[in-house]
Parts: structure tokens; C-alpha cells; sequence
């Protein structure tokens, strides 16, 4: 049988883990919580070691989830809004790690747009930043059906695929195992907040 990721996985605190780097990363989704019957992912590293988490704890569809590290330090907390008829998410970037004690502002607002007789499916993405500087755009692009999505910026440019993971031999693993790369110098924990909405627009989490 195929493992998912390394038969021993150290559930230990991954101190001073930076959220970008200078060189592409590849991360495994398992599209699976570790709280026993709970709805979520967990996310591994190149090396096999858990550096993100979601649980819901069996709650499916829910308006608000945490984004955390392996430690359990909620990273980012994710909430649905409604405004009239349309619906949106925003999420907050916390302070100390603990619920509650997020930012205001939304670092991030992702809205479906709405794509009549188009196989494709965009979600457009707000990054607000601090201070005067302008917001930055990208878009979530996908196949309705499919695994794969792509995270671009507003001119095109990849920043972000998820994917089947494939096994070295080149089977593809099951629908909830999913290979994620990130281009160098991009903040992994926001791409991750991303593909975390992602998924619970489409209801996979």
C-alpha cells in the first residue's frame, strides 16, 4: 500500500520554521484532520514533518476555521461573511497564536466570481497591507471536478500549484492527497489560507 507520508512523522514544535524561502517548496495536503472523525488537512513538508493543520472537528460547511501550525498556533483565522446576497471570506492574520487575538482588518478577502458557460472556476483574491501601499491581487484557478488549481498574481504569473500527488513510480495517490508547490519568496502560510478557502467553497473540507 502507498504511505501518504513517512511511516514516522515527529509531532514536535518547529521553532523559527520561516513562512517563505529563497528556493521553490513542494508540501503533501492530506485532505484529513488528525482529530479522529474531524473535518480537515494536514500539511507536511519535503521532509515528511506536519507544518500546518485545520481541524473542525466534524463540522462541515462551518463560517469560521483555524489555519494553524504543527503546534496547534492558529496562524490565520478564516471566517464566511455575508453581504446580501453575495458571500465571501476574509482572513485574519492572529498575533500570539490564539483565537480572538487576530488583527482587525483582513489580511486577505477571496470572492467566486461568477462564470456562466465556462468550464473553469476563478476565485478573485485581495491582499490588503499595511500602511499606505496598494492592495495586491491574485486569482484561484480551477477546474470544477478537478484536483488542480493554480494561485496567480495579477499578471498571470504562477505563483502557487496544487495537484494528485503522484507516487516516484507515477501512480497517482487518492483524491484527498494532493501536492503542493509554492515559488520561491512567496509567504507559504498565506498560500495555504488560500487553498484552505479554497476548499471550503467547494466543500471538500
Amino acid at each position: 500500500m502507498l504511505k501518504i507520508h513517512p511511516q514516522h512523522v515527529p509531532y514536535v514544535p518547529l521553532v523559527s520554521v520561516p513562512f517563505t524561502t529563497s528556493t521553490e517548496e513542494t508540501f503533501t495536503i492530506w485532505m484529513k484532520s488528525l482529530i479522529l472523525s474531524g473535518k480537515g488537512c494536514t500539511v507536511f513538508d519535503s521532509n515528511g514533518r506536519i507544518v500546518y493543520r485545520v481541524d473542525n472537528y466534524n463540522r462541515k460547511y462551518c463560517d469560521e476555521v483555524y489555519l494553524m501550525d504543527s503546534t496547534g498556533k492558529v496562524l490565520f483565522t478564516i471566517r464566511r461573511k455575508k453581504f446580501r446576497l453575495s458571500k465571501f471570506w476574509e482572513g485574519f492574520r492572529t498575533f500570539s497564536g490564539r483565537v480572538n487575538d487576530e488583527d482587525k482588518n483582513p489580511g486577505f478577502e477571496v470572492r467566486k466570481s461568477c462564470r456562466i458557460l465556462r468550464c473553469d472556476s476563478i476565485c478573485e483574491v485581495i491582499v490588503r497591507l499595511h500602511g499606505d501601499q496598494p492592495c495586491q491581487q491574485y486569482r484561484i484557478e480551477s477546474c470544477p471536478g478537478k484536483s488542480t488549481l493554480k494561485i496567480v498574481d495579477k499578471l498571470g504569473r504562477l505563483i502557487t500549484e496544487v495537484k494528485r500527488k503522484q507516487s516516484k513510480s507515477g501512480v497517482s495517490l487518492g483524491e484527498d492527497v494532493l501536492t503542493m508547490v509554492v515559488e520561491p519568496h512567496i509567504d507559504h502560510s498565506f498560500v495555504m489560507g488560500l487553498v484552505v478557502v479554497y476548499s471550503l467553497i467547494n466543500g471538500t473540507m
